[in-house]
């Protein structure tokens, strides 16, 4: 006798309890993305405020904050928050008391740009000094590694005293910590570098070191690569590697995703079909090595796709980004028996990073509650967004300065 198929509002719809005790109501996350509507001196504004309101009203059980930075000296873009020693904790406040309603968690995902640090506010450096085309920065002494668990516990305290639920550390998509795990940008040769394990190593000491200042029951996610879709970067054999080793310490969710921003590299979609999750296979062999709840990230565009990932076996959690930008409701929408997917838009060939900008302004008019109006195309989207950036850059200088060196 054949199970009866499970109805795909229903697998959405069932609570997660994190191994810290902690409950995600249901299976739906928002997944971190840059929005760039940080005020340019590292605090959030309304509209930042507004957005997460608005995942949270439409159901979404958590919703990653994108590119937080842990250190205003390595920043991707000077839209982005900084919870570091001028982090305003009254705005904050404000912000988690919109944001953290309706049961969802609100977590910041943390990171580093490293190496791919923002050029008109930053000199970047990595885990090692490199020189390639496109792409050029110093590397990190000991000294500097060694000070990184301290900086992700200090930002992941600021978290928690401002009221929000979780921390999420990025360490995949080519930002520093994905850097580290990866042979292609880490070429060290102390105790960080070399074998999956060392260049693992600086990942887990901040692990334990956020572990350490937040206590026990507060939720600490990670994502990483199942690939850099790079030659030479880190492969699945390796991610799988770096899954075994998050597996003995304190994380409450892995969040698979992949691919880097680096120069030339392939976009995550790239020779994948739309079909559903990209690393779907990826994390059916992960979930063989480790016990910690694994979130999907990338592909998810339908709630057949959301569910398929679930069902499967590979995931306990659906992470949807873009599809939340065409609808901030979709939570709610995949929970309901009706149902009911995002129309995708069309675009002729873009720019370079024309998609990226439309999809961030997007965000922008959602903050505003003026997506109605929203008419931009990606060469307009570019335009406004590169301009945006402009601007910030200046009020970033103002409140930090300009840095060259750690």
């Amino acid at each position: 006798m054949t199970a009866e198929p499970q109805q795909p509002h229903l697998v959405l719809a069932r609570p997660l309890e994190l191994p810290c005790g902690a409950v995600l109501k249901n299976r739906i996350a928002k997944s971190a993305m840059s929005d760039s509507l940080g005020d340019g001196a590292g605090n959030p504004t309304e509209a930042q405020a507004r957005l997460y309101e608005r995942w949270a009203e439409g159901g979404a059980a958590v919703s990653m904050i994108g590119e937080v930075q842990v250190d205003a000296r390595f920043a991707e873009k000077p839209g982005n928050l900084v919870f570091g020693p001028r982090a305003d904790l009254a705005a904050l406040r404000a912000f988690a008391r919109r944001a953290v309603v309706e049961g969802a968690h609100l977590w910041p995902q943390l990171g580093h740009a490293g190496a791919l640090a923002h050029l008109p506010i930053s000199t970047p450096k990595g885990p090692s000094a490199l020189d390639l085309p496109g792409l050029r920065c110093d590397g990190l002494s000991a000294a500097e590694v060694e000070s990184l668990p301290a900086l992700y516990a200090e930002a992941a305290v600021i978290a928690q005293e401002a009221g929000l639920s979780g921390v999420h550390l990025h360490a995949g998509h080519g930002f520093l910590l994905s850097q580290f795990l990866s042979p292609l940008f880490n070429h060290r040769t102390d105790g960080y570098g070399g074998s999956i394990e060392a260049r693992s190593a600086i990942v887990l000491k901040i692990i334990a070191e956020v572990r350490r200042r937040v206590g026990p029951r507060f939720p600490i996610g990670i994502r990483i690569n199942a690939t850099d879709k790079l030659e030479g970067g880190l492969t699945e054999a390796d991610a799988l590697e770096v899954v075994r080793l998050l597996d003995r310490t304190t994380v409450d969710l892995i969040d698979v995703s992949g691919g880097t921003y680096f120069p030339g590299a392939k976009a995550s979609s790239d020779g994948v079909a739309d079909d559903g999750a990209y690393f779907l296979a990826f994390a059916q062999r992960a979930k063989t090595v480790t016990k910690v709840p694994l979130m999907l990230t990338g592909g998810i565009r339908t709630r057949d796709h959301a569910a398929e990932a679930l069902t499967s076996g590979a995931a306990d959690m659906a992470g949807v980004a873009r599809a939340m930008v065409l609808a901030p409701e979709l939570a709610n929408m995949w929970l309901a028996e009706a149902g009911g997917d995002p129309e995708f838009p069309r675009f002729a060939p873009p720019p370079p990073g024309g998609i990226t900008a439309w999809y961030t302004l997007r965000l922008t008019a959602l903050g505003e509650d003026r997506e109605d109006g929203f008419a931009h195309d990606p060469e307009s989207a570019l335009d406004a967004y590169d301009a945006r950036d402009h601007k910030r850059a200046e009020t970033w200088l103002r409140q930090f300065g300009a840095h060259t060196s750690v």
